[in-house]
C-alpha cells in the first residue's frame, strides 16, 4: 500500500529495513543512560577540579572568572544540563590553562 504525501506517493519501508530501523532507534535509546552517567561523573569530576583550584588562592585575575565558572557548573548540575555544567568547566580550565 502506498502512502501520498506533500512530496507524493512515498512507498513503506520494507520489512528488513523497517527490522533495520527499529534495531537502530532501541541502541540509541540504551546507549543515552549511559552517555549521561558519563557526563554526570565528568561534571562532578570537573567541579571538584575547580574547587581545588580555588583552594590553591591562583592568581587575583582569574579568581572571579572560576567563581563564575564553579557556580554556573553547579547550577547546571542541580538542573541536571550536564553538557551545560561540562562547558563551565571548560571555561575554568581555560582559565587555568589546562
Amino acid at each position: 500500500m502506498d502512502v501520498h504525501s506533500a512530496f507524493g506517493r512515498v512507498r513503506p519501508l520494507s520489512r528488513r529495513a523497517g527490522k533495520a530501523a527499529v534495531v537502530v532507534v532501541a541502541g540509541l535509546l540504551l546507549a543515552t543512560p549511559s552517555c549521561a552517567a558519563d557526563d554526570a561523573s565528568a561534571c562532578a569530576e570537573g567541579i571538584a577540579m575547580i574547587r581545588d583550584a580555588l583552594a590553591l588562592n591562583p592568581p587575583d585575575p582569574s579568581v572571579p572568572k572560576l567563581r563564575k565558572a564553579l557556580r554556573a557548573a553547579e547550577r547546571e548540575q542541580k538542573e541536571g544540563e550536564f553538557d551545560e555544567c561540562l562547558d563551565a568547566v571548560a571555561d575554568a580550565r581555560k582559565v587555568l590553562g589546562r
